[in-house]
C-alpha cells in the first residue's frame, strides 16, 4: 500500500508541475480560453486526486475488529497477558504487609483508522490493536506506614522479585524514615507529605496520605468501567460491590499499585 501510495503522489507531483509549467506558458490566453484550460487540465488532476484517496487504507471495519479481537490469537495473548499481571497481584497481596481488596481490569481492543495524510498518530499502520490495563487496590494500617513501606521494600529486595521497590532505592528509604519520624519531607523541605513511589516503565505505587489532615490526597475511586461487550471490550471490578471507601473504612487507608499498560495483541496492515 505505501509503495501504491507513493507513486500516485508523484504522479500528482508531476502532473501539477506540468499544469504550472504550461499555465505559465499560455500568459497570452483570452479570458474566454481560460476556463476552458482549466477545465481541461482539472479533469486529471481530480482523477490523480481520486487515486490518492483510493490509494489510502480504509479505517478497520468494526466486523473485522470483532473477527480479529476474538481470534485464537488474541484470546492466547489476552489471557497470558492477564494471567501475568495477576500473579504479580498475587506476590504484592502474598509477600508484602498490604491486603488485597479490589482489581479493577479494563481491555480494550481498537481498529487501526484510513490513511492519517496529516498529522499521523500511526493508527493508521495496524488493523486492529489490543491493550490492557490493570490496578489493584489494597487496604493498611496507617499507623504503621513505616512498617508497610519497609515490608514492600523487604519483599523487592527478594532475586526475582516481581515487585520494582527495594532498599537500593534511596528515595524509598528516606520515605520510610520521614514516616519514622527521622527525617523531613523526602523531596526536600516544603515538598510536603509523599503520596507513591514510581521507576519509570514500571508498576508505580501511591497511597493515602496520612498526615496531612484534610488537605492530602487520597485514592479516588476507579472510574466507572465502560460497557463490557467482549471481545472487544472487557471492564472488570473484583468484587464488584468493593469500593475505595469500603477498604478505607476497613483497614484505615488505602494504598494502589498501577501496572504499566500492556500492549498484547497487534496485527498490522
Amino acid at each position: 500500500m505505501a509503495t501504491a501510495f507513493g507513486i500516485v503522489i508523484l504522479a500528482l507531483a508531476v502532473l501539477l508541475a506540468t499544469v504550472a509549467a504550461t499555465w505559465l506558458g499560455l500568459p497570452a490566453l483570452s479570458r474566454q480560453q481560460r476556463p476552458w484550460i482549466r477545465r481541461v487540465f482539472g479533469l486529471p488532476v481530480t482523477i490523480v486526486l481520486v487515486l490518492v484517496l483510493a490509494a489510502c487504507g480504509r479505517a478497520t471495519s468494526e466486523k473485522t475488529v470483532r473477527k480479529l479481537a476474538g481470534s485464537p490469537e488474541a484470546l492466547k495473548a489476552r489471557q497470558e497477558a492477564e494471567l501475568a499481571s495477576r500473579d504479580v497481584i498475587a506476590v504484592w497481596d502474598a509477600e508484602t504487609p498490604l491486603t488485597l481488596g479490589l482489581v479493577v481490569l479494563e481491555d480494550v481492543c481498537v481498529g487501526g483508522s484510513a490513511t492519517e495524510l496529516f498529522f499521523p498518530t500511526g493508527s493508521d499502520r495496524y488493523k486492529i490493536k489490543c491493550t490492557m490495563s490493570i490496578a489493584a487496590y489494597f487496604g493498611a494500617d496507617p499507623r504503621r506506614m513505616a512498617d508497610t513501606i519497609d515490608g514492600v521494600l523487604s519483599a523487592g529486595d527478594r532475586t526475582g522479585s516481581p515487585i520494582p521497590f527495594g532498599h537500593e532505592f534511596h528515595y524509598a528509604r528516606r520515605v520510610v524514615d520521614y514516616y519514622r519520624g527521622k527525617t523531613g519531607d523526602p523531596q526536600g523541605p516544603g515538598t510536603g507529605e509523599p503520596k507513591g513511589l514510581f521507576n519509570a516503565g514500571t508498576i508505580r505505587l501511591s497511597w493515602d496520605q496520612v498526615r496531612s489532615g484534610d488537605t492530602g490526597e487520597v485514592i479516588e475511586e476507579p472510574r466507572s468501567c465502560s460497557p463490557h461487550d467482549p471481545p472487544v471490550r472487557r471492564c472488570l471490578r473484583e468484587p464488584a460491590s468493593t469500593s475505595v471507601a469500603d477498604l478505607r473504612r476497613e483497614y484505615g487507608m488505602v494504598f494502589k499499585i498501577t501496572m504499566p499498560v500492556t500492549n498484547y495483541f497487534t496485527v498490522w496492515k
